[in-house]
């Protein structure tokens, strides 16, 4: 294979690389297709073209040879805003000339198989705080206040767990939201809690597909339509299993 075309896959490589990592940890259509357009043009690509959608990404490069496109999947997709930032970060270097090609490869490489998101004991802390004070903002009684901290932790460790055994994240997700309105309305059976609807909403909240409809909506906004159709329909599929899973509940009482 010629030199110059080697060097070519190698830059669509990392490229591709720092997309699949920031598509994967939730960042915007446009942030990524950004990013992999501008590392190219700092190792001397000074045509490219990517097309990103939430399930894959396609990148191609024009020059002096034929046009070389390559395409990934992209199967898993979380929130992982810090992995972005890092990515960003990367990048930032490369445009600078601080980083060579090899060398944000390797970057990118230990990145990927980092897990640097949170300890799952301070997620679960992050979402039961969370679901007590959105229970106050929504305003709710100080009463309810430790019910709606427990059903949030409690849900949110269902969420996460059930996630692991079936890999599907709406069962999961309509899994957790059934467990969160069988506390709450045994916290108020129990005479624990008073306001059932509040507790529900609180809790639930942790759960919400706040950045997803964000992404959406920034993404249709900058003419993305089939990103941001996607993702509009994964957070409505989202609310629904959660909405489900408390009528379930609400059903039977």
């Amino acid at each position: 294979m010629d030199k110059n075309v080697k060097y070519t896959y190698e830059i669509m490589e990392v490229c591709l690389m720092a997309g699949k990592i920031m598509l994967q940890s939730g960042a915007e259509t446009y942030r990524v297709e950004d990013t992999m357009m501008r590392m190219a043009a700092a190792f001397g690509i000074g045509e490219s073209h990517s097309y990103v959608t939430p399930t894959g990404i396609i990148f191609s490069t024009e020059g002096s040879e034929p046009t070389k496109t390559k395409l990934i999947r992209i199967s898993e997709r979380t929130t992982d805003l810090k992995k972005v930032a890092l990515v960003n970060s990367i990048s930032r270097k490369i445009t600078a000339g601080e980083v060579t090609l090899k060398e944000a490869a390797e970057l990118l490489k230990e990145l990927e198989s980092q897990n640097v998101s949170f300890p799952l004991y301070l997620q679960v802390l992050a979402a039961a705080i969370s679901s007590g004070c959105f229970l106050i903002m929504f305003k709710g009684g100080w009463y309810d206040f430790l019910p709606a901290i427990i059903s949030g932790g409690v849900g949110y460790i269902c969420f996460v767990y059930f996630h692991r055994l079936v890999p599907i994240k709406f069962f999961a997700e309509f899994l957790a939201s059934f467990t969160i309105g069988a506390l709450s309305f045994l916290f108020i059976k129990t005479g624990i809690g008073n306001e059932l609807d509040k507790i529900i909403i609180g809790s639930v909240m942790p759960l919400v597909p706040g950045l997803l409809i964000t992404n959406a909506v920034r993404d249709l906004m900058a003419g993305h339509l089939v990103s941001g159709l996607s993702k509009g329909a994964e957070a409505f599929l989202t609310a629904f299993a959660i909405g489900s899973g408390i009528a379930v509940i609400l059903s039977f009482i």
